[in-house]
C-alpha cells in the first residue's frame, strides 16, 4: 500500500495549490481527481472558460465602436460560435496541462478516480476501469469543490434547461436566453450571449442583481447592462420552468403577486452552487457535514477528524477560487508547524463583465447595519483622461473609510480593468492604510488607477481634484 504524508482530494485551485505548497514544504504528497483533466470546476467549466468566452465576445462587441476610433471595417462580420467554443477549449486544455506540469515538477503523485474515505487514514480511489486502489494518508485535505444548484421544481435537461456547464459549450447563439438568477455567473454568461446577438432576460428573486455586493455597484451595473439591451425582472420568484420542444417557458411572480411569463429557446439556471461531497463517504472518517452540506471546520480548517482538513467551496465562506488557494496554502503551512493567517474580509470579489465590477472589505449596507460611523468618497471614470481616451466611461471607484481613524473599510469599483485595480485596494487594506495614505501615493497619469487616488481624496475632506 502506497503511503503519503498528505493526500489531497480534488484538483481545483484550492486542491492543486495546496498540493504544491505541501510538496514545497517537504511532504510526500498525492492528489486525487475523479476527472481525466486537472483543475476542477474553475479551470474546466468555470472561471477560465467563461473568461475566454467573455474575452472573445468582447472583441466582437467592440467592432460596433471601431468607427468611433477611425477604423472602418468593410464587409460582413460574423460570429463563428464553433470556433469561439474551440478556442475556449484550447485555453482550458492548455491551462489544465499546465497544472499537470506543476504536479510533475513538484513530484506530486496524481491518482485519477473517485476518492472516498475507508477510515481517517485510508482513502480508496475508484478508477474508471472498475479497479480500485487504497492508499494510506497521514493527513488528508478535502478540496472537492461545488456543483451548480437548482430549484426543487426545475428539471435540468442539459439541452434547453441548462446550467453554467452547458452554457459554456452551446452549438448556437440563443434567440432568447432566460436566466434564472442575477448573481455573478448568470450575469457574466448573460453578457456573453447578449453580445453575440441573443435577447437576454434575467429573473432575480432579490430586489437587485449581484445582491452580495455594494448596492451602488448593483445599480450602476444594472444601468449599463440595460443600456446594452439586457432585461431584468428583479423581486420576481420563479414558479415554474417548463420545456415544450425548443421552447422553454418560465413563469415568475412579481412583488405585486402578478405572474409574468417569459418564453425563450434556452433557460440558464444560475441560482448558486452547492458543496460537493457526493461519494466521499466522509462519515467513515468521522468528518461532520452540516445541514447545508458544508464540511464543518474550525478556524484552522480542521474537521472533526484531527488529521483531516477541508478547504474551498466545500467549507463555509465565499465560493471563490482565490479564497480556496489561500486556504490550501494555509493548511499546508499549518501541517508544517507554521502559523499562517487569512483575513477573510480582504478576499476580493470580482464580476468579469464589461465594465468589470470589483470589491473588497465592507459594503455601505454592512457598515450601516453594524452601526459603524464612516465616510465615503467616489470618483467617476468619465472624469479620467485615460477613460476618455479609450472610451471606457462607465463606472466609478468608491472608498469607505472610518469616520474617526480614516482607515479604509471597503473599496468598491465598477469600470475598465477594475478586476486588476482591486489588488491595490487589497494591499492598502492589508497594511491598514487610511484614505489619506492612498491619496498621497503617486499614481501614473493617465491611468485608470488614478480613480482610486481621486476617490481617496474625495473621502479625505472631499478633496478630489478632477471632478
Amino acid at each position: 500500500m502506497n503511503s503519503f504524508d498528505v493526500v489531497v482530494i480534488g484538483s481545483g485551485p484550492g486542491g492543486y495549490v495546496s498540493a504544491i505548497r505541501c510538496a514545497q514544504l517537504g511532504f510526500k504528497t498525492a492528489i486525487i481527481e475523479k476527472y481525466s483533466t486537472l483543475g476542477g470546476t474553475c479551470l474546466n467549466v468555470g472561471c477560465i472558460p467563461s473568461k475566454a468566452l467573455l474575452s472573445s465576445s468582447h472583441h466582437y462587441a467592440e467592432i460596433a465602436h471601431f468607427a468611433d476610433h477611425g477604423i472602418e471595417v468593410s464587409g460582413e462580420v460574423k460570429v463563428n460560435l464553433e470556433k469561439m467554443i474551440a478556442r475556449k477549449q484550447a485555453v482550458v486544455d492548455q491551462t489544465s496541462g499546465g497544472v499537470k506540469y506543476l504536479m510533475d515538477k513538484n513530484n506530486i503523485t496524481v491518482l485519477e478516480g473517485l476518492g472516498s474515505f475507508v477510515d481517517a487514514t485510508h482513502v480508496a480511489v475508484a478508477k474508471a476501469d472498475g479497479t480500485s486502489e487504497t492508499i494510506e494518508a497521514k493527513n488528508v485535505i478535502i478540496a472537492t469543490g461545488s456543483k451548480p444548484s437548482s430549484l426543487p421544481f426545475i428539471s435540468i435537461d442539459k439541452e434547453r434547461i441548462i446550467t453554467s456547464t452547458e452554457a459554456l459549450k452551446l452549438t448556437e447563439v440563443p434567440k432568447h436566453l432566460v436566466i434564472i438568477g442575477g448573481g455573478v455567473i448568470g450575469i457574466e454568461l448573460g453578457q456573453v450571449y447578449l453580445r453575440l446577438g441573443a435577447q437576454v432576460s434575467v429573473v432575480e428573486f432579490m430586489d437587485r442583481i449581484i445582491p452580495g455586493m455594494d448596492g451602488a455597484l448593483s445599480k450602476e451595473l444594472t444601468k449599463v447592462l440595460k443600456k446594452q439591451g439586457m432585461k431584468f425582472y428583479t423581486s420576481h420568484k420563479v414558479q415554474s420552468v417548463e420545456r415544450a420542444g425548443d421552447v422553454v417557458t418560465v413563469k415568475a411572480e412579481n412583488a405585486k403577486g402578478e405572474i409574468i411569463t417569459l418564453e425563450g429557446d434556452y433557460s440558464l439556471v444560475s441560482v448558486g452552487r452547492r458543496p460537493y461531497t457526493d461519494g466521499l463517504n466522509a462519515e467513515n472518517a468521522g468528518v461532520k457535514i452540516s445541514e447545508r452540506g458544508q464540511i464543518e471546520v474550525n478556524d484552522h480548517l480542521q474537521t472533526s477528524a484531527s488529521n483531516i482538513y477541508a478547504i474551498g467551496d466545500v467549507v463555509r465562506g465565499a465560493m471563490l477560487a482565490h479564497k480556496a488557494e489561500e486556504e490550501g496554502t494555509m493548511v499546508a503551512e499549518i501541517l508544517a508547524g507554521q502559523k499562517p493567517h487569512i483575513d477573510y474580509n480582504l478576499i476580493p470579489g470580482v464580476v468579469y463583465t464589461w465594465p468589470e465590477v470589483a470589491a473588497v472589505g465592507q459594503t455601505e449596507e454592512q457598515l450601516k447595519a453594524a452601526g459603524v460611523a464612516y465616510k465615503s468618497g467616489s470618483f467617476p471614470f468619465k472624469a479620467l483622461g485615460r477613460a476618455r481616451a479609450s472610451a471606457d466611461l462607465d463606472g466609478f471607484v468608491k472608498i469607505l473609510a472610518d469616520a474617526k481613524t480614516d482607515e479604509v473599510l471597503g473599496v468598491h469599483m465598477i469600470g475598465a480593468r477594475t478586476a486588476d485595480l482591486i489588488a491595490e485596494a487589497v494591499v492598502a487594506m492589508e497594511y491598514k492604510a487610511s484614505a489619506e495614505d492612498i491619496s498621497r501615493m503617486s499614481h501614473a497619469h493617465p491611468t485608470f488607477a488614478e480613480a482610486i487616488k481621486e476617490a481617496a481624496l474625495a473621502a479625505t475632506d472631499n478633496r478630489a481634484l478632477h471632478v
